[in-house]
């Protein structure tokens, strides 16, 4: 009986293994076969890595293009040393647009002299904020060079700091057709730097201020560092391409409320522009755990029918 029962048992044990064995061979088998499939799938889009010279300096970027874009972008960079930024520009191409990220001059693979805190130089200076519009501009002659297309859309994309250095890069290159801004200041650089101060980078702030004490400061404090600086509205009165600004109605690095009257004064002088308000999210409306304001802003661009020239 004993013998039996270890017959049995042995049994049993070869079975399982036979049975765990077999399932292990399967699931390799399924793993490589969807290696292999993965693989085999050609990618809808291409990605180049390129090279381009602006004010004498040697940027590094790469364009990542779908096989019929329906529209263009250079993406432009924020305040930070910023390399370039293959996942958003993924997420575009994956969406029809075809798109040029760059190293930030001085950052990366690009030339240059990077300008920031982290270095103790002003990145905010009306000098730098010229230069990097001149770089932006050096990359969209560079993407529409690579495009088939002559007739497609180019746009610039950007965040932050790239508030005032996209309009700044639309007037001087009448090859950009239109803007989609992410939480950028309608204000003087030193006005932001007035209201980033007084946040102090409090993320209750809102709870304990009201839009009126914000704004009385914003206009009126003194400023704690001395420095050219830089007023978009002029420059963004003369530009007749559209644009769209996103903000959160938490954000503690800009302006908002005072940035959107602003922007309801250009609107109201006929320039083509727009904004969108999500009252819940902060400064980071470009990379929120949200992702409407992203979908959104490809929705518009895939909207925008016609591009007109500068006045």
């Amino acid at each position: 009986m004993i013998y039996k029962k270890n017959i049995d048992s042995l049994l049993k044990d070869i079975r399982a293994k036979n049975f765990y064995c077999k399932s292990f061979i399967l699931a390799l088998f399924l793993l490589l076969f969807t290696t292999i499939q993965v693989f085999a799938i050609p990618p809808d889009f291409t990605t180049k890595d390129v090279k381009f010279v602006s004010n004498g300096d040697t940027l590094a970027g790469t364009i990542i293009k779908p096989e019929h874009p329906v529209a263009a972008l250079v993406i432009v960079h924020g305040s930070g040393q910023e390399k370039r930024m293959m996942k958003f520009a993924t997420l575009l191409a994956q969406n029809g647009i075809a798109v040029l990220t760059y190293d930030k001059r001085g950052v990366g693979e690009s030339g240059g002299v990077y300008a920031g805190p982290e270095v103790g130089t002003n990145n905010i200076d009306s000098a730098n904020l010229n230069l990097l519009s001149l770089d932006a501009s050096a990359a969209v002659n560079t993407l529409k060079k690579d495009l088939a297309d002559k007739q497609i859309k180019i746009g610039l994309i950007g965040a932050s700091q790239a508030g005032w250095i996209i309009p700044l890069t639309a007037k001087k290159n009448n090859n950009v057709n239109f803007m989609a801004i992410f939480s950028g200041a309608l204000v003087t650089a030193r006005q932001q730097l007035r209201f980033q101060f007084y946040t102090n980078n409090d993320r209750g702030f809102w709870d304990t201020h009201s839009e009126e004490d914000a704004r009385q400061h914003t206009l009126n404090d003194p400023d704690k560092y001395q420095f050219i600086d830089t007023d978009p509205l002029p420059t963004l009165s003369k530009l007749s391409i559209p644009g769209l600004w996103i903000y959160g109605g938490k954000d503690i690095q800009v302006p908002v409320q005072l940035s959107i009257e602003h922007l309801n004064t250009l609107k109201s002088k006929n320039n083509r522009y727009e904004y969108q308000l999500f009252p819940n999210l902060g400064h980071n409306t470009a990379f929120a755990k949200d992702q409407e304001p992203v979908e959104n802003v490809i929705k518009w661009i895939k909207t925008l029918k016609s591009s007109t020239k500068k006045k």
